[in-house]
């Protein structure tokens, strides 16, 4: 995917980007590049691959909320920072929160923070789990992007979600029907509710992707502190 197709692509998700943010995202690609020479965050370093699988995959987000509303976000397991740092260049208006286990990710992220001048978005170096329990009902979207499987991630993501009004957004590849099918006992003992399941083709290489939109209809009762393992983005 090229810059000028990236802007295409985005565009037809409903966002025009300036050309601010252009220069911005730009910068991070570079700036993810250096650093992945010093710590792992990415496999995937070609240009055209990173605007596609990275920016292009973080911004499809929008299909599944209105990003546009001064909203809070947390990003389980953010690695490299996608999707939550390619979300706070091309929404400025979301104050976000970024989670991560690996004290050295979260330094990196501190430093992409810093010289993009971002603001209203934070790193945490705490575990996802540690962190739901103090952190109740807090955000209006919560978000994991190729992290642990749907069943062990709704424990760290539901508590932290708004009752009603939060969402737990998952961004997966090919929708699993069995992984889906495990969550049933959970969505009933949390009183939660898948609400939407948008599946589609990232352009260009057509690969599968699936957003799972879940909500809860009352304050979740307890958390099961299970590990959260975070893989390569």
């Amino acid at each position: 995917m090229t810059n000028k197709e990236f802007v295409d692509y985005v565009n037809q998700l409903g966002i025009t980007l300036s050309t601010i943010q252009q220069k911005q995202l730009n910068e991070f690609y570079h700036l993810v590049i250096e650093w992945n020479q010093k710590i792992n965050l990415t496999t995937i370093i070609k240009e055209e691959d990173f605007y596609l699988k990275h920016f292009y995959d973080s911004l499809t987000l929008s299909k599944g909320i209105d990003l546009n509303k001064n909203l809070t976000l947390c990003d389980i397991g953010t690695g490299a920072g996608f999707p939550g740092i390619v979300l706070k260049i091309v929404f400025p208006n979301l104050k976000i929160t970024l989670l991560d286990c690996l004290r050295k990710r979260v330094d990196y992220l501190n430093t992409i923070i810093e010289k993009l001048k971002l603001e209203n978005i934070i790193a945490i170096h705490t575990r996802a789990e540690d962190y739901a329990k103090v952190h109740r009902e807090e955000f209006d979207i919560v978000t994991a992007r190729a992290v642990t499987s749907l069943n062990k991630l709704m424990n760290f993501s539901l508590p932290l979600i708004k009752v009603d009004t939060g969402v737990f957004i998952a961004m997966k590849g090919k929708k699993n029907h069995e992984e889906i099918n495990q969550i049933e006992p959970l969505l009933t003992e949390m009183q939660a509710e898948v609400k939407d399941i948008k599946e589609f083709l990232l352009p260009i290489e057509c690969s599968d992707r699936t957003l799972i939109c879940i909500k809860k209809r009352q304050k979740t009762a307890k958390i099961f502190p299970k590990p959260l393992k975070t893989f390569d983005k």
